[in-house]
């Protein structure tokens, strides 16, 4: 049975939070993505990254990331600047309308989350960011063993 499987368990929360909180954002009036408004929090907290690593961070291929940029500065609320020390690269930062628009979303987001949590103690919220952790860390890249391990434990 499918819900026995953690994983299955864990996709299917975080796709109904998604759905979830879209929904609210979308009542609210306000025209943007949940996808879009990640992108706009991690530029806002730091402007020097580049696609490849705001696709990281958000969990995105990078030519999502890339249409999701293209928009948000077509929509006003991102904008380039060439680098002073390197003409060929540009900086990628949130304008005065992309903060107004973090602004209005955060109580939206901060309700969204409480309502999702209700009913969760901070003990169990902390052992689940723990255990979460710990599985991340398990599927890192660094704790994959090398193909040359695997192909000889399979002949």
């Amino acid at each position: 049975m499918l819900n026995n499987v953690l994983f299955y368990s864990l996709d299917k929360a975080i796709r109904r939070y998604r759905k979830f909180a879209q929904a609210n954002i979308d009542r609210a009036g306000l025209n943007i993505t949940i996808d879009q408004w990640l992108v706009l929090r991690v530029l806002l907290e730091d402007d020097t990254l580049t696609q490849t690593e705001i696709a990281d961070r958000v969990f995105k291929d990078q030519a999502s990331v890339a249409r999701i940029i293209a928009l948000l500065i077509k929509r006003g609320l991102l904008v380039t600047e060439a680098l002073p020390h390197d003409g060929r690269r540009t900086q990628l930062r949130v304008t005065l309308a992309g903060q107004q628009m973090l602004d209005t979303v955060q109580p939206i987001v901060l309700d969204n989350r409480q309502t999702a949590l209700q009913g969760i103690s901070e003990d169990e919220l902390t052992l689940l960011r723990q255990v979460l952790e710990r599985i991340a860390a398990n599927c890192s890249p660094a704790r994959q063993p090398p193909k040359s391990e695997i192909l000889s434990k399979t002949n």
